[in-house]
């Protein structure tokens, strides 16, 4: 098993009777890149503060290469922070900004490392630009710059695309994951965008309720869920109340059964919740959950169809020409995941 770089074992946080973290156990490579996704209000950001020294656990460990680092102070654990809203000093030019941590460093050093880390986030030529004329998303790739500077152990981003409209947010969010990979540093970064912890992180850990959910690639979150949650909040996912009828089968329906894949220790007979991705669905001719189509999103030469069935919305990827608002269908599912109900 590969070791790992930074770890947090059993970290707590309450904050007066709420429990913000939840006895969470962690480990990120080194030179990887962890994503923490989770809803608002679910402790990622509130662990990113442990990480960084901002807050101190109630109890647990977070150690760096084997070192415990969980009482020292920000400063002592050299880790890089980017926050959410930059905190770049307007009145310094870039270069500046980049060289405030570097103090302990001769005037020509700094110039070589600013030089270094503008060229990491593409910005050679940069250093005597003032900071108020630049785009939201230089401004960005200048915080990270400036976090890279002094060579931090590890680096914190906190929200780091938040501000940035759509269009400006993609192609910066590009920009950031050819800078990480550069400078192999190990990162640990706050999302609550599904599609930027996939695009950024190597790996992703998802966080509910102060807890660790599952931690795994993007693709075994989407297509291995272990909890209901994960299945729900990661991608696209309808759900279903069905029966459960054994290792491999649910019944949804009258005479309806679907192929399944179990979670958890479920009893024959048992209520369960049935998860159906939208690609998981087709349309058929006279077979499965009949429904009515409400609602068809164009997206070209597929489209989703919401169809209304038995109390459940069911959202069914498609050719676009498949069915009409108003139609009357039949729908079955070629997979499904199923969880113990209330789970």
């Amino acid at each position: 098993m590969p070791t790992q770089y930074l770890q947090l074992n059993n970290l707590t946080k309450t904050f007066g009777d709420q429990i913000a973290i939840d006895s969470l156990t962690l480990g990120v490579e080194r030179g990887t890149v962890l994503a923490l996704l989770g809803p608002s209000g679910s402790g990622k950001t509130t662990t990113l503060r442990l990480l960084a020294g901002f807050e101190r656990p109630d109890s647990g460990e977070i150690l760096v290469d084997g070192r415990d680092v969980t009482k020292m102070s920000p400063a002592q654990r050299r880790f890089g922070m980017v926050f959410q809203h930059y905190a770049l000093f307007p009145h310094l030019t870039v270069g500046e900004n980049i060289a405030f941590g570097l103090s302990e460093r001769s005037a020509e050093q700094q110039k070589q490392r600013v030089g270094e880390v503008l060229a990491m986030v593409d910005l050679e030529g940069f250093a005597q630009r003032e900071v108020t004329a630049l785009s939201g998303g230089q401004q960005q790739r200048v915080a990270v710059a400036r976090a890279l500077a002094p060579e931090p152990r590890v680096l914190l981003l906190d929200e780091p695309l938040s501000n940035l409209d759509p269009g400006l947010r993609e192609r910066t969010r590009r920009e950031l994951r050819q800078a990480l990979s550069q400078t192999h540093v190990t990162t640990v970064f706050v999302t609550h965008e599904q599609e930027e912890a996939f695009a950024l992180g190597d790996r992703v850990a998802v966080i509910n309720n102060g807890a660790l959910e599952q931690v795994g690639t993007a693709r075994e979150l989407y297509e291995h869920p272990e909890t209901r949650f994960v299945a729900t909040f990661v991608g696209r996912a309808s759900v279903l109340s069905g029966t459960f009828v054994s290792s491999d089968r649910v019944r949804v329906g009258a005479g309806i059964e679907w192929p399944s894949e179990t979670h958890g220790e479920v009893s024959a007979g048992a209520a369960v919740s049935v998860i159906v991705r939208p690609e998981a669905f087709r349309f058929t001719d006279g077979v499965g959950v009949v429904g009515t189509v409400v609602e068809r999103r164009y997206t070209g030469a597929r489209a989703f169809f919401l169809v209304e069935a038995n109390g459940a919305t069911l959202e069914v990827e498609a050719p676009v020409t498949a069915a009409q608002m108003g139609d009357q269908v039949h729908v079955t599912a070629t997979a499904t995941r199923v969880y113990p109900e209330g789970s």
